[in-house]
């Protein structure tokens, strides 16, 4: 048996490349090799005081992890948080970068570096490649709006001990597949039996290494039930019963949103009291209208909580004032809009965390009060942003409410 299989190997040019084949569709857009930069940004960009962060993004080549290894040996903060934003590619290699990553006690997260000296969709382009290539720190946005972590990069992403994925952003699984290059005519039962022992191997190694990386078993499973041809998106749920992102609450960076209406807003997604799932909020901060800056606010109704539900927020900077009221129920969402004069926007602005209080008043008389903070990092550069879209003051806007959760997350 032994000389058959090694006659076989012999007929290979590779015994087998184990890939989490990305389609030519998510590849667009992505660098055929793993690029690795470090990159800096405006204020507060990657989280409270942060302005720096690493960035690895393309597909996952052949030799990705070596140039993985010899970057990460000259960067001595090893807190700096890396973003990643891959479609995948080799599965061994990535096994390699998460083990890495691993011994770095890395702080990873999915979102997407925009290189400020590259022409926006432009990211891929040689001249961009070469100067994010080039060795020194790169002047760059981030974002996690529509960022992705895809097949073979999931693997990569497990390795950090700390591991965040945005509402907005995706982190996707499927079962892999062997690449092979053949050369001659192997006879076609011994092929078989080569590619399902390798195959069997390659499936040991994957339950392996999520297990090495404290990931739940369920996670297994569900791999090997999703095609390679498909790719099945993790919910919010899924991310946290698996122990990927285990926060309880998770939130986007502020965005500006360019519609007729323009405005800046935030998804986050909240875990019910009573149970597994998330529900998503939004909230939108749109142009000043007569000296007043108009607020909305929207979340799913959680099934699980009868009764009235009152919103109100705080801001560090001025903790005496509130804003919020009775929130209005429509289908299957609850919304509250109101405005803030210049003074509580102003706190706002001013402020590292918006912090919100949902009371809901029970059918027996009592009241139950969930809080959480909402990060304010990023909103004065946004709102920048936003005054240059505002078009004269008019009546107060008028937006299709209720919201919707953000594109591709579910609960």
């Amino acid at each position: 048996m032994l000389a058959r299989i090694l006659l076989l190997v012999a007929a290979l040019s590779i015994p087998g490349a184990l890939r989490a084949e990305p389609t030519p569709a998510e590849t667009a857009g992505f660098a055929s090799r793993l690029t690795i930069y470090l990159a800096k940004g405006p204020p507060d960009v990657c989280g409270p005081g942060c302005d720096r962060w690493i960035a690895i993004e393309g597909q996952v080549d052949n030799d990705a992890a070596s140039r993985v290894r010899r970057f990460l040996a000259g960067v001595k903060d090893t807190q700096r948080p890396i973003y990643l934003h891959s479609p995948g590619g080799n599965v061994e290699q990535s096994y390699i970068i998460g083990r890495l990553l691993r011994s770095r006690k890395a702080v990873a997260r999915v979102g997407q570096t925009i290189a400020t000296a590259c022409a926006a969709g432009t990211q891929v382009d040689a001249a961009c490649l070469k100067a994010k290539n080039a060795g020194g720190e790169i002047e760059a946005e981030l974002t996690t709006y529509h960022a992705m972590c895809n097949s073979a990069c999931g693997y990569l992403f497990l390795g950090a001990t700390s591991r965040e994925v945005a509402p907005d952003a995706a982190l996707a699984v499927h079962n892999s597949r062997l690449v092979f290059a053949i050369h001659g005519h192997p006879p076609a039962a011994l092929l078989a039996e080569f590619r399902q022992r390798r195959t069997a191997a390659a499936d040991r190694d994957r339950t392996a290494y999520i297990a090495a990386m404290g990931i739940s078993r369920e996670l297994d499973d569900l791999i090997r039930t999703v095609k390679f041809e498909n790719l099945h998106m993790l919910t919010r749920a899924e991310l946290y019963r698996f122990g990927i992102d285990t926060r309880p609450f998770a939130e986007t960076m502020w965005r500006l949103e360019k519609a007729n209406s323009p405005y800046v807003s935030k998804f986050a997604a909240l875990k019910t009291e009573n149970g597994p799932s998330f529900r998503t909020m939004e909230w939108r901060l749109y142009c000043d209208n007569k000296n007043r800056v108009p607020l909305m606010f929207a979340a799913e109704i959680d099934d699980a909580a009868a009764g009235k539900r009152t919103i109100m927020m705080t801001a560090d900077a001025d903790p005496k004032e509130e804003a919020g009221g009775l929130a209005m129920r429509t289908g299957k969402y609850e919304m509250w809009s109101g405005s803030l004069d210049f003074g509580k926007f102003r706190a706002i602005m001013a402020s590292r965390s918006l912090h919100v209080r949902e009371i809901t008043q029970m059918p027996d008389g009592t009241a139950d009060t969930a809080k959480f903070d909402v990060d304010t990092g990023g909103l004065p550069s946004v709102w920048t942003q936003l005054e240059t879209s505002c078009p004269p003051p008019t009546a107060a806007p008028k937006s299709p409410w209720p919201a919707v959760p953000p594109p591709g997350r579910g609960s």
